[in-house]
């Protein structure tokens, strides 16, 4: 697994941490285990230099036990790998259900399992999904975010290959075209680097219940089976990610040196015209949503 060591870690913390994780059940050697404890906090601490009793609290706070099972199956454990198919194998599916009740989206909890099994590099390093899994959040809760991801990825493909619509049909849409003066142009481009700048320091469950609400339209009854959490959670979280977002947007439009009224211009174009903005795009999804439909107006939660 590549990763950048943050701190040495204490021999004794990684074999607690390794006892605690019942690793031993799954071969995980301490070494390996600790490699994984020392790749997380890379990741959760990129840039930074904790100190040694932050890096502890923050490892012993993680989901060590499904941890230790993703480090086994990543290094191709059989029992280890047998015990995740009985264990997740009915969530994904219920996951996948959420998603699509078609039953479509089967075929991409199929196929993540290759991806999670891996296959050998040139090197002889075994490639696997698992690599990707640091033990922030429970195992279920991350192969939910993943599936939800290839569904949008799979979503965008689609469109991008798809046939273009009939001339006829084209024309039916031709906009009455209009010259947007400078200080508008210019309240347009801070607003969007100030917005893709503030969606990119939400966690990714904040980003997959915006994706999935604003951008695909989603319900929170179909929201919630995703992230394992009730409608009402879902709501709540949504709402305080607005709250968090609008934020961020100011320090984001402040950071580029805005007035105070000019910053209120900002957010004054883009409610009465977001323009070129697509919330799609800067969520990666690529379904066009008006922008001020995330709440920098204050607009008021979809009813399911």
């Amino acid at each position: 697994m590549p990763y950048t060591a943050v701190v040495r870690l204490d021999p004794r913390l990684s074999a607690r941490l390794h006892q605690k994780a019942r690793a031993s059940r799954w071969d995980v050697p301490v070494e390996a285990f600790a490699r994984a404890l020392d790749a997380s906090a890379a990741k959760a601490f990129a840039g930074q230099t904790p100190a040694p009793r932050t890096i502890e609290r923050y490892l012993s706070a993680l989901h060590l036990e499904d941890l230790a099972l993703a480090c086994a199956c990543a290094d191709g454990h059989d029992a280890a790998w047998q015990h995740f198919i009985l264990k997740y194998r009915p969530q994904l599916y219920r996951a996948a259900d959420a998603i699509d009740s078609t039953g479509a989206a089967r075929e991409l909890a199929d196929s993540l399992y290759g991806e999670l099994f891996g296959v050998a590099s040139r090197g002889g390093e075994r490639q696997s999904l698992f690599r990707y899994f640091h033990g922030r959040s429970s195992l279920a809760t991350w192969l939910r975010a993943v599936l939800a991801q290839r569904h949008v990825d799979r979503i965008r493909i689609v469109r991008k290959t798809g046939p273009l619509p009939d001339e006829d049909v084209l024309s039916t849409r031709v906009p009455v075209v209009t010259l947007p003066d400078p200080g508008r142009r210019d309240a347009l481009a801070w607003m969007q680097a100030a917005l893709a700048w503030a969606l990119a320091q939400l966690t990714a469950n904040d980003r997959l219940r915006l994706a999935c609400y604003y951008a695909r339209q989603m319900t929170l009854a179909q929201i919630g089976p995703l992230l394992d959490e009730h409608e009402s959670t879902v709501s709540r979280q949504l709402a305080r990610t607005r709250r968090d977002l609008r934020r961020l947007v100011e320090e984001g439009l402040a950071a580029q040196r805005l007035t105070d009224a000019q910053i209120a211009e900002c957010f004054r174009s883009v409610i009465d015209d977001a323009g070129p903005l697509d919330l799609g795009e800067l969520l990666g999804t690529g379904t066009a949503e008006p922008i001020k439909e995330i709440g920098l107006d204050r607009s008021t939660e979809r009813q399911t």
